[in-house]
């Protein structure tokens, strides 16, 4: 905040406005101007704490000090990038592999998901010969030029030889997921597009937020891998123990992919990412193909990331994300049977969706509802978000330090929301 600021943040405001691109947005019908944060907590220019219900990145809590020590301490040693020999990026390597089946055996660091999304794009076209793939109606996969055509979230065109199969969004779409993916590889076949891969977001946050059934996902990989393509499993959102009952969101299906990406959380907010894959899709890329990220497996990058994931198993994150999104989803469910505009709550561990409908006290659809009720969450100082086709889930991602105590709140402040309508 300037000296000439009132407080009321206006001044930033009108700065950025000045400054920075329209493409930019803003959570909130009032924005936030938050200034500090620590674990589950973040504080705005007044000193108010809101309770983050949303932001995965920070995933063992905002400015944790294991994280930040490690990150300080190797930033005063060396940064520098993988042309050298160095232990970091292979001590971490080495425990991100352990956490996957063993048919995962190479591994290749980048800065961002979106980076580590679009080389595995390039792989499997460099692998599979092939340039067609699948991706979910409403799915997001990322920022680069190639991602933005296979993220219909962001309302542009498809990119050539990308195909779309309906998202997840009931339980029928569901138990017809398979059987949907079939029938796209034989549009696919006859417009003469070879396939190269299925990409998936394993907890389909865009389309809405679908964990359940168990498994749903295994067919629509046979049928893929039947065809010819490989599966590129997208952790970027649910990985790193988000959903409570292993690291990363595929084990929930009982499938192993050809390629994995993980990013945002894989750092605490230090921007770190990786493809992980079977040794030998690795080796037929190499073959004819050169990769080389001058940022990739930097030694400041991965410090954080080992900090992280020391974090999570010596805090047990990833079974408190399963109790405490049980005890949440227990408290959602309960809160659905006093409000009727609550349709589903879904999800897994610490990855919640509440659909919503329309709301007989406010007269609101349920998009307009759903936007009423975060903006009505952040007034009560907790912050959620909003996911899925027509806007209407309410995107709950905390994060994984989150406890009881804090869903109680969460709790409150919905059921508030819910039932008071200016």
């Amino acid at each position: 905040m300037t000296a000439a600021d009132n407080g009321d943040g206006a001044e930033t405001l009108a700065r950025r406005a000045r400054l920075l691109a329209p493409t930019y947005r803003l959570f909130y019908r009032q924005p936030l101007q938050i200034v500090r944060a620590d674990g589950v907590w973040m504080y705005d220019q007044h000193g108010r704490a809101y309770l983050d219900a949303y932001n995965n990145v920070p995933v063992v809590g905002h400015c944790h000090a294991y994280v930040v020590d490690a990150l300080t301490r190797q930033a005063r040693t060396l940064n520098t990038h993988t042309r050298y020999l160095a232990e970091e990026p292979l001590q971490l390597a080495e425990e991100l592999l352990a956490t996957m089946p063993e048919e995962i055996g190479r591994l290749i660091f980048t800065c961002t998901g979106s980076e580590a999304n679009d080389l595995a794009v390039r792989v499997c076209k460099a692998v599979t010969g092939g340039t067609g793939f699948i991706v979910t109606d409403f799915a997001y996969h990322g920022v680069t030029d190639v991602l933005a055509g296979m993220s219909p979230e962001d309302g542009g065109p498809l990119g050539p030889g990308v195909y779309t199969v309906p998202g997840p969004r009931s339980r029928e779409d569901r138990a017809a997921f398979a059987e949907r993916v079939r029938e796209c590889l034989g549009r696919m076949q006859a417009d003469g597009v070879r396939l190269a891969a299925l990409l998936v977001d394993t907890i389909f946050a865009s389309d809405g937020v679908f964990a359940e059934p168990r498994g749903f996902l295994a067919d629509a990989v046979r049928h893929v891998r039947a065809a010819g393509g490989l599966f590129i499993a997208d952790e970027v959102q649910p990985g790193f123990g988000r959903l409570g009952d292993a690291m990363w969101g595929f084990q929930r299906h009982g499938v192993t992919p050809d390629l994995v990406t993980m990013g945002k959380p894989m750092g605490n907010g230090h921007p770190v990412a990786a493809v992980a894959a079977r040794a030998s899709v690795f080796e037929q890329f190499a073959k004819h193909r050169h990769y080389f990220n001058t940022y990739g497996g930097n030694s400041v990058s991965c410090a954080a990331a080992l900090a992280v994931l020391q974090v999570i198993r010596n805090e047990n994150l990833i079974d408190n994300a399963r109790r405490t999104g049980e005890y949440l989803q227990r408290g959602l469910r309960a809160l659905a049977e006093r409000h009727r505009a609550i349709r589903e709550v879904r999800g897994a561990g610490l990855f919640l969706g509440v659909e919503l409908g329309a709301n007989d006290q406010s007269g609101l659809s349920g998009s307009a509802e759903t936007a009423r009720v975060v903006n009505a969450m952040r007034d009560r100082a907790v912050l959620v978000g909003s996911t899925g086709r027509n806007g209407d889930v309410l995107k709950i991602r905390s994060p994984l330090t989150f406890q009881p105590q804090h869903a109680d709140l969460l709790l409150e402040a919905l059921d508030r929301s819910l039932q008071t309508v200016a």
